[in-house]
């Protein structure tokens, strides 16, 4: 049996806004990561900081099918797909899957731990594009001590 993180949400900007909002640092850093090296793009390889940590993330094996899909590598044992999906009000359905892990107690630690953050990922991306709020702000400095 395999494992993989998903998470799915609706977001009420277009797909163009969205795709742009995930593969532009300039918004990234508004409401995910702290710092990125550059642009998603395919074949880039990038590294992330989140503001939460201070290990340096790579992000590697980048591949856009703009404006619909967004994958790359960051755990060598595993792809990160996003998914956009324009719907009929002008809004976009975002799913983002992580994976394949075999099953093991430790992966399946891993399993609730991604779900998690790629949940959290798609509230603070909907906070941001649609209201303004940076959720991450403030909410994991207790990580840091």
């Amino acid at each position: 049996m395999k494992l993989t993180a998903q998470a799915t949400l609706q977001i009420q900007k277009t797909v163009g806004e969205v795709f742009e909002a995930i593969v532009n640092p300039d918004h990234m850093t508004q409401y995910f990561i702290s710092e990125s090296s550059g642009r998603l793009e395919s074949g880039k390889n990038l590294t992330w900081k989140f503001p939460e940590f201070e290990d340096e993330f790579p992000v590697t094996q980048v591949r856009i099918q703009a404006p619909n899909l967004i994958s790359f590598v960051w755990d060598p044992e595993t792809t990160v797909n996003i998914f956009l999906n324009a719907q009929a009000d002008q809004s976009t359905l975002v799913k983002v899957t992580e994976g394949d892990k075999e099953l093991d107690d430790d992966n399946l630690k891993w399993l609730i731990s991604n779900t998690e953050g790629w949940a959290n990922f798609l509230a603070c991306l909907k906070a941001y594009l649609e209201y303004g709020v940076h959720l991450r702000k403030g909410a994991y400095d207790f990580m840091r001590k």
